[in-house]
């Protein structure tokens, strides 16, 4: 039995203990607070298995398991064309001695007296490109056309004059530049446009572009192409003069 003057003493264990106090372990240090470490780790856990995912299918995509996914409403063009129908051959004599490249601007209003512009009113504004050609047709050399010295020392050929061909309107390079259409106009395109409604442009651009082949001397200078082409030509088989003259149609 402890004796009477041993019960309030202190034991060793226990020596610094308060009464009140809470019994702890007074060798470690309390751990400080964490602020924010598992949100942290919880991001950077999503982070990862988000990266993880995406080399995954990008594997699995690479390797061609997965089917291929694609937008179902894909804008889709099918061709319906029927093959081309040959319907003539010709044979073709010209010699292309020039050609002349032109471009315009057709400015077309079509629209009606007493009726305002925003309401009636169809006004196109297109820039045309195409080329004429200007050749000599050597098939309609008449007889005689070619005509020999003795000698052997000269020749004297006469030639069609140069013709323009047909204008090509390049569609291409042309465009609509601007396009103003009133109301009534929007509405009975709605209702039923006219396919052929830039037919009327495309043939006052080809006349225009024919008129200007016809004033810009492509002729004379298809002229002067044919005559160096044949006097290079001939000199060469031993002609030491050539004459070369055209006859108006």
């Amino acid at each position: 039995m402890a004796r009477d003057g041993d019960i309030n003493e202190p034991t060793s264990r226990f020596a610094d203990q308060q009464p009140g106090e809470l019994l702890t372990d007074r060798s470690a240090p309390p751990e400080p607070p964490q602020q924010g470490g598992g949100a942290v780790r919880a991001l950077l856990w999503v982070l990862g298995a988000a990266a993880l995912a995406v080399v995954v299918l990008l594997g699995v995509r690479t390797t061609g398991i997965l089917p291929e996914f694609r937008n179902p409403f894909t804008q889709e063009q099918t061709d319906r064309s029927q093959p081309a129908l040959l319907e003539s051959m010709h044979d073709l004599s010209r010699y292309v001695a020039a050609e002349g490249n032109f471009q315009v601007v057709v400015d077309l209003q079509n629209d009606r007296r007493n009726v305002p512009d925003w309401l009636l009113n169809e006004r196109t504004l297109f820039v045309g490109a195409g080329s004429v050609e200007a050749y000599v047709d050597f098939g309609t050399l008449a007889e005689g056309a070619i005509v020999q010295s003795a000698d052997g020392k000269s020749v004297e050929i006469k030639l069609p004059a140069p013709q323009l061909a047909e204008t090509n309107l390049d569609l291409e390079q042309s465009y609509v530049f601007a396009e103003e259409r009133g109301l009534l106009n929007r509405v009975g395109e709605l209702v039923g446009g006219d396919p052929n409604r830039q037919q009327e442009v495309y043939r006052l651009a080809e006349d225009r572009i024919t008129g200007a082949a016809r004033e810009s001397g492509l002729a004379a200078r298809a002229e002067e192409n044919t005559r160096k082409m044949l006097e290079g030509l001939l000199r060469s088989l031993g002609f030491e003069q050539v004459t070369v003259t055209y006859i108006a149609p």
